[in-house]
């Protein structure tokens, strides 16, 4: 007859499962570990660089890949020149668009006074989120190294001088 684990040990083991898992998603840390053999062969300079997900034109996909992770899209672009990738990095929200009526709420409250139950109904109002995505850098790659870093600047104010 097999025993039973204490409940304790039980709670102690899926608490160092779910560490664990936790601990596998991807961080600079992950990456560098990952890409061990390649992160020896560079310099001090460039490891600080990387770790401050700082790109350079001429750094390789490895080195984008330790800095940045893995890009949430890839686009493959074919010229007479020959095949660019570009490396597309996105940051998502979910974007307040207000609320709207969703049914009406029952609500009986017990009248002592003439012993009878009063139901009223309000109207139900949820709030309303659509899902939204902006690329926020861009990386193209040929022959294995950075040849554009595109960064989204939101600062829309105008430049100093440039008043109109």
């Amino acid at each position: 007859m097999p025993r039973s684990l204490p409940a304790n040990t039980l709670s102690l083991l899926l608490s160092v499962l779910l560490l664990g898992l936790l601990s596998a998603c991807s961080s600079f840390a992950s990456r560098a570990r990952e890409k061990a053999v390649f992160w020896a062969t560079m310099d001090a300079t460039t490891q600080a660089r990387l770790e401050a997900r700082h790109i350079q034109i001429g750094d390789t996909t490895d080195m984008v890949y330790i800095a940045l992770g893995n890009p949430h899209e890839k686009l493959e672009k074919t010229t007479a020149e020959g095949v660019a990738m570009t490396w597309i990095y996105s940051t998502f929200w979910d974007e307040y668009q207000g609320t709207r009526l969703v049914g009406y709420r029952q609500n009986v409250v017990y009248d002592p006074g003439s012993k009878k139950y009063q139901v009223s109904y309000r109207p139900d109002y949820q709030p309303v989120y659509t899902p939204r995505a902006e690329d926020r850098l861009r990386i193209t790659f040929a022959a294995g190294r950075v040849t554009v870093v595109e960064t989204i600047q939101t600062d829309t104010k105008p430049a100093a001088g440039n008043d109109r």
